[in-house]
C-alpha cells in the first residue's frame, strides 16, 4: 500500500465520496443483502449537493493515496443532539479489508476525544458491526428500518471516550 493521508472533507471530495458510498453498497456480496435491499440503501450515487449539505455543519474526513485519490471516508455529526454520531464509514470496494476503515475510525475518535466528546455512537450494518466491536464499541440495541419497502437491520453501538 502506498502512502495514505487522512484529510478533512472539502467540497471537492463530494463526487468521490458519493461514488464510494454507492459502489461500496452495490459491491456487497452477502446473503443478508439482496439486490432489492442494496438498491433501497443506495440505488444511485447521491448528488454532490447532498454531501455538501451533509458535511457543512458536521465533521468528515477522507483517506487519500499519494495521488490524492479518495479511497474512503468517515462522517461525524457535531450538532449537540447527535454529537459524536458516526453517520458514514465507507471504503472503496477495491481497498476494503486493508485497515483503512480502522484508520478513519481511529482518526475520528482522536478528534472527538480532543473535542471532549464523552462517547461515539453508530448504527452499523451486519457487515460493519464487527469492525466497530473490534474497536471497542458495545451493542446497545438492534433496529429494523424500512426503506423503499425493504427491511434493513442496524445495530446501535456506542463507545465511551
Amino acid at each position: 500500500m502506498t502512502q495514505l493521508n487522512i484529510v478533512s472533507f472539502l467540497p471537492s471530495h463530494a463526487a468521490d465520496i458519493s461514488h464510494i458510498y454507492h459502489q461500496s453498497v452495490q459491491a456487497i456480496n452477502h446473503p443478508r443483502y439482496n439486490d432489492a435491499k442494496k438498491n433501497a440503501w443506495s440505488a444511485a450515487p447521491r448528488s454532490t449537493k447532498y454531501w455538501h449539505q451533509q458535511y457543512k455543519l458536521s465533521k468528515a474526513w477522507v483517506i487519500e493515496d499519494e495521488f490524492k485519490n479518495v479511497l474512503g471516508f468517515i462522517g461525524l455529526e457535531t450538532a449537540y443532539r447527535s454529537r459524536g454520531y458516526i453517520d458514514c464509514l465507507y471504503v472503496h470496494p477495491s481497498y476494503q479489508h486493508q485497515g483503512l476503515a480502522t484508520q478513519l475510525l481511529q482518526h475520528a475518535q482522536q478528534w472527538a476525544t480532543a473535542q471532549h466528546y464523552n462517547q461515539l455512537s453508530v448504527d452499523a450494518s451486519y457487515l460493519s458491526k464487527p469492525l466497530f466491536e473490534k474497536n471497542g464499541f458495545v451493542l446497545v440495541k438492534s433496529n429494523l428500518r424500512v426503506k423503499k419497502n425493504q427491511t434493513l437491520a442496524t445495530f446501535n453501538l456506542i463507545k465511551s471516550l
